[in-house]
């Protein structure tokens, strides 16, 4: 899935993205990380579901018509299994090869905590704790599951409430899901760098600890 998160922006939409993040930052002792990952998990399960589902109807019409064909009968246990067998893997392979196929089949609740996880380790990942003032902050857009996080350090969360983030995210979440990710990304950060200003405005020894822009 890699070439999801290489093809979310182009070059040129990068750099964009890259400057607005330096813009925002020149107002802001902040550092802001936007971090585009293809995916959060592989989701196998989703994989051997949708297989199994795919599988199912087909090996029972099958069964049906050659086994009246061979005289074994309609509902014939082994020939049944038999071609359960045979299908499945190719329907598996279809599944997890088939992106927007393999979503149909997502468990909704594990998306969410698959996507809290990579949102979480990519944070620790990047550094982003390591700033000087613990006021990093990471913009986490997961493609395949269209989901966003905003995770920030200890010295943001404790003057920031995280319920602050809620319309910002879903804002760059309506914004990737109707295709206008550059600009919804840009304004994204824009707005994060204006919450961060009015509580970690610009220092004059400050300068930029981590990327504008990471890709994975």
């Amino acid at each position: 899935m890699k070439n999801l998160a290489e093809s979310f922006l182009t070059p040129e939409e990068q750099q964009l993205v890259s400057k607005a993040v330096h813009a925002a930052e020149l107002q802001t002792s902040g550092e802001i990380v936007p971090m585009i990952v293809s995916a959060s998990h592989h989701y196998p399960l989703a994989c051997a579901s949708g297989g199994a589902i795919i599988t199912l109807p087909v090996a029972l019409l099958l069964t049906s018509l050659i086994g009246n064909y061979l005289w074994l009968g309609p509902e014939n246990m082994y020939l049944f299994l038999a071609i359960f067998a045979v299908l499945y893997l190719p329907a598996r392979a279809l599944v997890t090869h088939l992106l927007w196929l393999k979503r149909f089949f997502l468990n909704s609740d594990q998306v969410e905590e698959e996507v809290a996880e990579a949102a979480i380790t990519s944070f620790y990942e990047e550094g982003l704790y390591r700033t000087r003032a613990e006021n990093g902050i990471l913009i986490f857009i997961s493609v395949f599951e269209h989901k966003v996080w905003v995770l920030g350090d200890r010295g943001i969360n404790e003057k920031i409430a995280p319920d602050q983030w809620l319309e910002i995210v879903e804002e760059l979440t309506h914004g990737i899901r109707t295709n206008c990710r550059c600009e919804s990304l840009c304004r994204a950060i824009e707005r994060v760098g204006e919450i961060l200003a009015h509580h970690f405005p610009i220092e004059g020894d400050d300068h930029n600890e981590l990327h504008n822009l990471s890709i994975r």
